[in-house]
């Protein structure tokens, strides 16, 4: 039998997100998103009560939540500012690769830390020259030693600028392309590591991103994760866990987009009626009401999965490719149906409609979404 009732802890996971989405940041976002600004102190305020880092074990000290809570509290969240949202789901992206392949003796070095402390890491696998692509990254890390030498170049960094470790991707062997890929854990602070200029972003403006450049960056040995030549597998691996959060997050904003159309449709009178009368609008929110639906079920999903240890990457993609396309559309047609005062910054839908487009790129864009599906639908026929 398919259940698709919470449990009571899933519901008050739920309401303690929603709860702390509409206290501590929906209120803070437009100004967040004026400014620019990291929400270290928000951020603070979610490690505190517990929204952040949920998914580490009990074994190391962690809450150990399923992917299913996560998705649900993503998705709050999401509703109230995707931008601060991203910021607190950096280090979810950043510690996957080692809940995903780390040792024993990693984990329960590293993962405490996180649980005891307020402490914030990165995902550094985009350059300037590789994006999707990933085996085209291009730094390198070769072993001197009982230590690795890294240098090269990172791009899109989020959370790069506040950062005190980072997951980073470098070739330990350049000859054997993808398979030459090593992961390692760099201390932030390690003598060589740059860090460049906040992005002057479009969307999601509270998201501190940046570049980041190393040059001769000492990592000892025991910061490899997992093996020598696995890091592009540990980095692939690392989205199944995260791509259900990042489309939870963007049904959040689709949710919150629908939401504010279907309110202002039945306050706004056009020909003496509300447009929520006309059937041109009507149609539009009941697509838009279709979409978040659409979008929550898929990452449900593949968050459901994960959770029962089945490969979930076929439909993390789907989640993923839905929930991000939808969430323009969502975002564009809550534009539309304010008309001029959507287009106005006053208005809540004109930043939505900025936040969306991002989800359409990071973390796999929507084309290497439909690459993956594409694969895993004729995978062994």
């Amino acid at each position: 039998m398919i259940d698709f009732s919470l449990s009571e802890e899933q519901q008050e996971f739920k309401a303690l997100a929603r709860d702390f989405a509409e206290k501590e940041i929906k209120p803070k976002a437009a100004h967040y998103d004026e400014v620019g600004d990291f929400p270290k102190e928000i951020l603070k305020k979610a490690f505190d009560v517990g929204l952040m880092n949920i998914h580490l074990a009990e074994e190391y000290g962690g809450l150990g939540l399923s992917s299913v809570d996560g998705a649900l509290i993503s998705e709050e969240i999401g509703a109230a500012c995707t931008g601060i949202g991203t910021a607190m789901e950096a280090n979810t992206l950043a510690l996957a690769p080692l809940m995903y392949g780390a040792s024993t003796e990693m984990k329960k070095r590293v993962f405490p830390q996180f649980i005891e402390e307020f402490t914030l890491a990165c995902y550094c696998v985009t350059e300037p020259n590789a994006g999707s692509d990933v085996a085209a990254v291009a730094s390198t890390a070769i072993k001197k030693g009982d230590k690795y030498i890294l240098n090269g170049n990172k791009m899109w960094i989020t959370s790069a600028g506040h950062a005190d470790w980072m997951f980073v991707l470098a070739s330990s062997d350049p000859a054997r392309g993808a398979r030459g890929l090593t992961g390692f854990w760099v201390d932030a602070r390690s003598p060589g590591v740059e860090v460049g200029k906040k992005e002057n972003n479009m969307g999601q403006r509270a998201s501190d991103t940046r570049a980041i450049s190393f040059t001769d960056v000492e990592i000892p040995e025991a910061n490899v994760v997992g093996r020598e030549g696995r890091g592009f597998l540990l980095a692939m691996g690392a989205f199944d866990i995260t791509r259900p959060m990042v489309a939870a997050a963007a049904v959040g904003l689709g949710r919150a987009a629908f939401e504010y159309a279907r309110d202002y449709a039945s306050e706004r009178k056009a020909f003496d009626v509300p447009i929520s009368g006309h059937q041109s609008v009507k149609f539009m929110l009941a697509d838009m009401a279709t979409d978040v639906e659409i979008g929550r079920m898929l990452t449900h999903k593949a968050s459901w999965l994960l959770d029962i240890g089945k490969s979930n990457k076929l439909a993390a993609a789907m989640a993923k490719r839905h929930a991000a396309d939808a969430a323009v559309r969502i975002a564009t047609d809550a534009v539309q149906i304010y008309g001029g005062y959507g287009f106005n910054k006053e208005y809540p839908v004109e930043k939505l409609y900025r936040d969306a487009k991002i989800f359409q790129i990071y973390e796999g864009t929507s084309q290497i979404q439909r690459l993956i599906i594409g694969f895993e639908i004729y995978k062994g026929r």
